[in-house]
C-alpha cells in the first residue's frame, strides 16, 4: 500500500540543491532541478555512500563523493561508473507548502 510522508516545505530546497531526508529506514535525496523537485534514494548502489554527504548536483547529475559514480536524479538512471545499478525512485507531490514522497 503507498502512502504519502511530509518531508520538507516547498521553499526550502531552492534551485541547484539538494537535501537528505530520512523516512522510517529509508534515506531519501530530495533535489531541485530547475524549479522541479525529484526524490531518489540517498544511498549509492555502488560502495553504499550516502550521496548527500558531499555529493555534488550538477544540472539533473548527482555525482557520489566516494568514487565518482553519477545518477540521473530525475529517473535515478547511472550516468557514470563505477555504479550500474540504478537508483530507487519516488514519486514527489507539493501540496501548498508541503512537499510529500510517496512510499511503499
Amino acid at each position: 500500500m503507498t502512502r504519502e510522508e511530509r518531508v520538507a516545505a516547498a521553499g526550502e530546497i531552492g534551485t541547484g540543491e539538494m537535501k537528505s531526508v530520512e523516512v522510517g529506514s529509508e534515506l531519501i535525496l530530495l533535489a531541485n532541478v530547475e524549479g522541479k523537485l525529484y526524490a531518489v534514494s540517498d544511498v549509492c548502489t555502488h560502495e553504499e555512500c550516502t550521496l548527500s554527504d558531499g555529493g555534488i548536483l550538477e544540472g539533473a547529475e548527482v555525482e557520489c563523493e566516494c568514487h565518482g559514480a553519477r545518477f540521473d536524479v530525475t529517473n535515478g538512471e547511472v550516468t557514470q561508473e563505477p555504479a550500474e545499478d540504478p537508483l530507487k525512485t519516488y514519486d514527489v507531490t507539493v501540496n501548498g507548502d508541503d512537499v510529500l514522497v510517496s512510499l511503499d
